[in-house]
């Protein structure tokens, strides 16, 4: 994996699903105190998850208390040639950027000098 790679993280996790995904942002249980859930700075959105595609995840995602959300970048990823995700991505507030997979080496380091130019 490129973010891996590159080593711009101090923590890196992947998740196979949507769900597992939501699961992860809410402490790994219903029962989390919002002190106990991750906080990621930046999200790697694929549209084409099994199960739960990156739009029915966003959905979840938007009513998730503000403090599980904190201030994520939120990057969708595709592989899609379909020209609607892209306008979709475009009208979607809580969407940062568009991205085509697989992503390499200089769009990662363009979005973190875009995103996080006091860290990169």
């Amino acid at each position: 994996m490129t973010v891996e790679q590159i080593d711009c993280a101090r923590h890196v996790a992947i998740t196979q699903s949507g769900q597992e995904a939501l699961d992860f942002l809410m402490g790994h249980r219903q029962s989390a105190s919002t002190e106990d859930c991750p906080h990621p700075d930046l999200i790697f959105l694929d549209i084409n998850m099994p199960a739960m595609d990156g739009w029915e995840f966003l959905e979840k995602y938007k009513k998730l208390p503000r403090e599980q959300k904190a201030d994520v970048v939120l990057i969708m990823l595709t592989t899609s040639l379909n020209p609607d995700d892209e306008t979709r991505t475009k009208h979607t507030p809580e969407i940062a950027g568009f991205e085509n997979k697989p992503l390499k080496e200089p769009q990662l380091e363009r979005l973190l000098m875009k995103y996080f130019p006091d860290r990169f």
